[in-house]
Formats: structure tokens, sequence, C-alpha cells
């Protein structure tokens, strides 16, 4: 019932709050009371990068090894899997750097009257004559030729200037 929700919250953002006590005490409420180890797994996924993200990258290799573990061995062996990526969690540094651009992008989509601007014609790939003709990924450069990073745009023209990691586009 509304208990299942309940424990996830309170794990979620013990976790959050860096309270390794906390989140193992919801943790083993929650495996002790009968829930899914699969479902608890697959919220560790998604708390890796909305919760942590690039403060710690690791933490999502982290969620899905857990995810596996639990996966392959099921409960009871499972729980300290989990119990280990919970406390690694708590003790993560945090960052929702990611989670909020990404939200400013979809925002920016919403928002968006009109049809959507196409793809500049030098990202685009060229697979046929045609497409090479009619300009498909001209003057494009390859980075990986070059010492330097290279001057390029890569959003449509519109967008150009844009920050999705720092600004709200309204």
């Amino acid at each position: 019932g509304e208990e299942h929700y309940n424990c996830i919250s309170a794990l979620h953002k013990s976790m959050r709050g860096s309270d390794e006590n906390a989140s193992l005490y919801w943790l083993a409420r929650m495996l002790e009371g009968g829930e899914d180890p699969l479902y608890v797994a697959r919220r560790l996924v998604r708390f890796a990068s909305e919760d942590i993200g690039l403060a710690d990258p690791l933490a999502l290799t982290q969620a899905v090894a857990a995810y596996q573990g639990c996966h392959f061995i099921g409960m009871p062996e499972c729980e300290v899997i989990l119990a280990q990526c919970v406390v690694y969690f708590a003790r993560a540094p945090k960052s929702i750097e990611v989670y909020r651009a990404y939200n400013n992008v979809k925002e920016c989509l919403r928002m968006h009257t009109g049809p959507l601007p196409p793809v500049p014609l030098h990202l685009r790939n060229a697979p046929t004559r045609l497409m090479k003709n009619l300009g498909y990924g001209k003057g494009y450069k390859y980075n990986p030729m070059y010492k330097e990073p290279v001057e390029q745009d890569y959003l449509p023209e519109e967008l150009k200037g844009i920050d999705f990691f720092k600004e709200r586009k309204t």
C-alpha cells in the first residue's frame, strides 16, 4: 500500500541527506517486509544519476552491478549487495547538475512553438551521393583528427549560445 511508497521515499531522502544509518534502516525495513529487491535496485540505478550524477560517475556502475547481483542471486543473499550500494550512495558526494540540465532541455522542447529546428547540415550523415550533393556533412570537423578542440556549432542556429547547465529557457 502507501507504506511501500513512504519507505522508498524515506530511503531515497536518507541517501540524499548522506545519512548512512537511516539509509540502511529503510532498506532493511523494505527487504525484511518482503519488498522485491529488484524494485529497490531499479530505484538505486535512478538515484545514481539523479542525485549523485557527475559528482561520482562510478555510482551508476555500482547501481547496475547491484541490480545484476540481485538478479543473479536473489534474496536473502542479495541483501548485502543492496546494503553496500545504499551506504556507498549515502556517503557519495551529490550533484544534480545533469538532472537539472536535462530538465532544462525538456522544458525548452515543450515551450518551443512551431516545428523544431532542423539538424544543421554539417552534423548530418551523408550515406548517399544525393545527400552529399545536398550538403549533408559538408564542413564537419572530426574532432579526433585535431590536437585541440575545434570551433564548431552543434546546436541549431536559433539555440546558439544557450547553456542548459546555466539557464532555463522559457
